[in-house]
């Protein structure tokens, strides 16, 4: 072999050898994050939400499987999970079983204010921090808007005071995208929860677009619109083209579809059992899907 023709092969086996060496996006170590607009904070990009999932007794055989989910979610990389006073037992179930894991020190609390008055208000904040177990909580949220103008004056304290981190408000459907628009254009709130995915995409017509451009952190509910989305797929098979922005199945597409949007910090699909969290929290993990991929995951659900 000639001085070049070795010069030539060694170059080739080093570049081989360093590809070899690079990350696949399928193989990293920790999900991927975004910033929180207001203070540059980074949050893992799935979450879980604990509607109807975590609303259980005390029993062993129904909190197991939600203890594995909690640990799932955080061995992945994953913190935020999303609660409310609306979830039943869910809230006291989180703080409970977070507190027994040793997972405060690494999960991101949020839940809600849910009924009308300032101290009603003030009376279901402190109860529901007290069953979720947290001296301060990361994000305090009105939900669906209910009686948003009381709320935000002692959410605004509260901040101010240290008690919550961040403020939001939320909403599951269009009917409440107007009231939206005119809190976030006329209040500091840190972050909106809105409901987005593949078949239902109002959302990104001016909801997503107003929060990027008043730097507001996005929440992302109802992931897979009550399941519909998985019923207009059934029986068929995943694309192999969505194996370039390493998704390998229904739900992690459907989460992808999601996360591909620029103002999209997080998606909180809820569920109680495991196989279905790990499936969820390698949406978090990877590439996204591309624009023209968008455009083909939309023919397949249309």
């Amino acid at each position: 072999m000639s001085k070049m023709d070795r010069r030539a092969a060694s170059k080739l086996i080093a570049t081989a050898t360093a590809s070899l060496l690079l990350p696949h996006p399928s193989m990293q170590k920790t999900m991927n994050k975004r910033a929180i607009p207001s203070t540059g904070e980074m949050l893992p990009i799935v979450g879980l939400g604990t509607w109807q999932s975590f609303d259980v007794g005390s029993s062993e055989s129904e909190r197991a499987p939600l203890r594995e989910v909690l640990q799932i979610l955080v061995d992945a990389g994953g913190s935020l999970i999303d609660s409310s006073p609306m979830y039943g037992r869910s809230e006291a179930v989180v703080g409970d079983l977070t507190t027994e894991l040793g997972l405060k020190p690494k999960i991101y609390e949020a839940t809600k204010v849910w009924t009308s008055g300032r101290d009603a208000g003030i009376s279901q904040m402190e109860k529901s921090m007290a069953l979720m177990k947290a001296s301060t909580m990361d994000l305090m949220q009105i939900h669906n808007l209910l009686d948003w103008q009381t709320h935000i004056k002692t959410l605004k304290n509260w901040k101010a005071e240290g008690k919550i981190r961040y403020i939001g408000i939320t909403h599951y459907h269009s009917g409440g995208y107007a009231e939206m628009e005119r809190i976030m254009k006329s209040e500091p709130i840190d972050f909106i929860q809105i409901n987005y995915n593949l078949n239902v995409q109002g959302a990104a017509d001016r909801i997503l677009p107003l929060a990027q451009d008043r730097g507001i952190a996005v929440i992302i509910n109802r992931p897979y619109e009550g399941g519909s989305l998985f019923r207009a797929v059934k029986g068929k098979s995943v694309p192999d083209w969505a194996g370039e922005f390493n998704a390998t199945s229904w739900g992690q597409i459907f989460l992808k579809f999601i996360l591909a949007h620029p103002a999209v910090n997080c998606v909180i699909p809820g569920t109680s059992k495991a196989k279905h969290m790990k499936d969820n929290v390698q949406a978090g993990f990877g590439r996204l899907p591309s624009p023209e991929q968008i455009k083909m995951l939309n023919k397949i659900v249309s």
